[in-house]
């Protein structure tokens, strides 16, 4: 078991990881899955191959919804692509190069979004 330098416990053999502010596990931390991060509202649709063993991912960042309606948007966006992903930290991860039809997806659902990288 590891103690802050403020008193608070930020790990547990039982739990893992504990959120310093709400002092819960991070599986059901409360104040962190609440509010996504500020942007400019811009969605920036990349790929990205660094630490994937070469194979390709779509990376979508900055999309400005909440945690529910970022899930069922990916879920759309991995089944018009047809493949895999998942969610994180509130980035999109679509499995393979699928830039250009994310890219159209995401302009047809009325956000902006735009081509990110080489």
């Amino acid at each position: 078991m590891a103690i802050a330098k403020n008193g608070g416990l930020v790990y547990s053999t039982e739990h893992g990881r504990m959120c310093p502010a709400c002092r819960r596990p991070e599986a059901q931390c409360e104040c962190r899955a609440a509010a996504p991060p500020a942007g400019d509202g811009v969605a920036r649709v990349s790929r990205e191959t660094k630490g994937r063993g070469g194979k390709a991912v779509t990376v979508v960042k900055g999309l400005p919804l909440a945690a529910d309606e970022l899930a069922k948007l990916g879920k759309q966006l991995r089944t018009r692509c047809g493949s895999g992903g998942t969610l994180k930290d509130w980035v999109l991860e679509i499995q393979g190069d699928h830039v250009e039809i994310v890219v159209a997806e995401l302009v047809k659902l009325g956000f902006k979004a735009k081509k990110v990288g080489g």
